[in-house]
This record gives C-alpha cells, structure tokens and sequence, in this order.
C-alpha cells in the first residue's frame, strides 16, 4: 500500500474515532479495553499522534519522550483530541519522502513507516471508540487488515520484547480465507515468534476467517472467528500477544 494511502485511511479513521467518542460520552466503559474509559482512549491515542508528529516534524533521529496525558476531558479534550490528529495527518501528508528521522520497526522509509503504524494504531483505537458506542461497527478494506495483520506478526512480535512464547516449539497458522495468499506461519518457541508469509508445512493450530475479522482478532478486539487444532495457542496469544506502551 502506498504512503498516501496510509495517511487519508488514518485521516478518516481519527474522525471516525472522535465521532464514536463523541457519541459514547467520556464516562463510556470501552469493552474491547477493560479498565479504559473513552476519556482514557483519547488521552492515549491523542498523546501517541502529537508524539509521532513530533518525530517526523523535527527530524529526531533517536526516540524522544511522549508528551504524557493532557489533564483534560469532555469537549475540551475532544477538541484536543481532533487537533492532535489533525497535526498528524498534515504533518505525514507535507512531509519529504526523503524526510530521515527515528522509526522503531523495518520499513522502506522512515515516511513510510509512521504512516503505516499511525494508521493501524489509530484504527485499532477506532475500533474501540465503536466498542464503547455500541451499534454497527465501521467495515475494515481486506487490503488494509492484511497489511495490519502482517505488521503485527512480521514486524511487532518479530521484536525481543514479545511474550507469545512456548516451552515446546509449536506453529500456528493464519489465513484470511477471502485474500488469495493472505497465509502466514508463525513458529513458536522459548525466542521472539519467527513468522514466515506463506503456508509452509504442517501446524499445531489455525486461525481462520475473513481478513477483516482476523485482523482485530489478532489484537484482541473481537473473538478469533475461527480455530483449528490446538485451541491452547490460540488461547496463548490472546494472554501473551498485547502490545503496550511503555
């Protein structure tokens, strides 16, 4: 998917966010984040776009501290809220392609690597604003969950800091069963998971289903549509799998 394409689906996806947030009131529990409130959601997610903003805008070349949560709520923090990803999606948008600064996974550019992440993050958090509404959720392109499914098991539990693990080296499957090749073999063991784009050889469990099911299954938003084989993996990944900031 290209850059630009990362940045209008981050453009609309904050507005969807802040709509959904509207909607359910700051005092809304938010079911797919036990213990969050919306006003928790936003203080996040707002907090994560001025922090990358940040990075891309003034070039720094190694991390740099988030800003901490605003001591805000109700309107003011929505406004807040819209004016931090509103900075994001122009800062990304008039940004070099060239442009060199810190990233924190594999990516061809720099550019290219907060669009994407900015995108998925803000989607996830999409999702639960919606959550915290309640009503139909907003539909997910095939395309963009498998590029989010590939993110999260290629690059995010690539990393050392990655919990799903087991004592026994065991593999698990993930196929999104309405994208032709959309297959990914993630083998476990007592290291980082080791997760290779194809169906290559035998699996100790799968998960299966429509990539815009699987891909906030995969960060714990929704049940996994479906599971083959050893359901203990699956039940693995949803206790060890989270990613947090820290």
């Amino acid at each position: 998917m290209k850059t630009a394409t990362f940045v209008e689906i981050l453009d609309r996806e904050g507005v969807l966010l802040a709509a959904a947030a509207e909607s359910a009131g700051a005092d809304a529990k938010v079911p797919t984040c036990p213990g969050w409130q919306v006003r928790d959601l936003l203080r996040h997610t707002g907090m994560v776009h001025r922090w990358a903003a940040d990075i891309v805008a003034g070039g720094h070349t190694s991390p740099i501290p988030d800003g901490g949560l605003p001591d805000l709520d109700g309107s003011a923090l929505l406004t807040w809220f819209r004016e931090g990803h509103g900075q994001l999606v122009d800062t990304l948008a008039d940004a070099s392609p060239d442009v060199h600064c810190w990233h924190f996974m594999p990516a061809p550019s720099p550019l290219a690597f907060w669009a994407r992440r900015q995108a998925h993050e803000t989607t996830v958090h999409r999702i639960d604003a919606e959550s915290a509404r309640g009503g139909v959720p907003t539909g997910i392109g095939a395309d963009f969950a498998v590029d989010g499914i590939d993110e999260l098991l290629c690059a995010f539990h690539a990393r050392p800091k990655s919990a799903v693990r087991t004592e026994e080296p065991r593999t698990l499957r993930v196929r999104a069963t309405d994208v032709p090749g959309a297959v990914w073999t993630v083998r476990l063991s007592t290291r980082p998971p080791e997760t290779e784009r194809g169906d290559a050889g035998d699996t100790d469990c799968e998960l299966t289903g429509p990539a815009a099911r699987l891909y906030p299954a995969l960060w714990n938003r929704l049940p996994f549509p479906e599971v083959t084989g050893d359901a203990s993996l699956a039940a693995l990944w949803r206790a060890k799998s989270g990613v947090t900031w820290d």
